[in-house]
């Protein structure tokens, strides 16, 4: 799929059918979040891959935007981690793109994904870190649901040219 195609019509999935998804799509999509842009390269993420139902049945008593997460088969948990940040502060930049990645990656390889928030909403950073054993230099940015796409949305353009400007506001 050319990459323009894939910003264009990858849409955040919710639901997904019962099948697995594979080792090797895990480990390429967690290939594509590391390759993603850090500030002075530190890379400061780290991932959680949560194939455990119950597990993922917990996430949407911690976040009530990860709802779909019981019915998916995989969640990845995106954390920034303090002590490789070289640039204190931009973990969540970083992290960020690391998950940008994994969505167009998830896409590409027809499978489909919803990116829930967690950070900065200290309840739900807490929560993820207590659920998930975190040590208090890692922090929680997101929860990737993945799956098998049970549906397929689409999208008009979301161009708006009277929010681009030139040189000055």
């Amino acid at each position: 799929m050319e990459v323009m195609e894939a910003i264009r019509s990858r849409r955040s999935i919710r639901k997904y059918t019962d099948e697995p998804v594979s080792e090797a799509d895990v480990k390429d999509i967690l290939e594509a979040a590391m390759m993603a842009p850090s500030a002075g390269n530190a890379q400061p993420w780290q991932f959680v891959v949560v194939d455990d139902p119950e597990k993922l049945a917990a996430c949407k008593d911690v976040n009530p935007y990860a709802a779909m997460a019981p019915k998916a088969p995989l969640g990845v948990l995106v954390c920034g981690d303090m002590s490789l940040e070289k640039f204190p502060g931009y973990w969540p930049q970083d992290c960020a793109a690391a998950v940008q990645n994994m969505l167009l990656a998830v896409h590409g390889k027809g499978l489909g994904a919803v990116w829930t928030g967690i950070h900065p909403i200290v309840e739900r950073e807490e929560g993820f870190a207590r659920l998930f054993g975190l040590p208090e230099n890692v922090k929680p940015l997101a929860l990737v649901v993945i799956g098998h796409p049970a549906q397929n949305p689409t999208a008009e353009s979301r161009y708006k040219a009277e929010r681009v400007h030139r040189n000055e506001w």
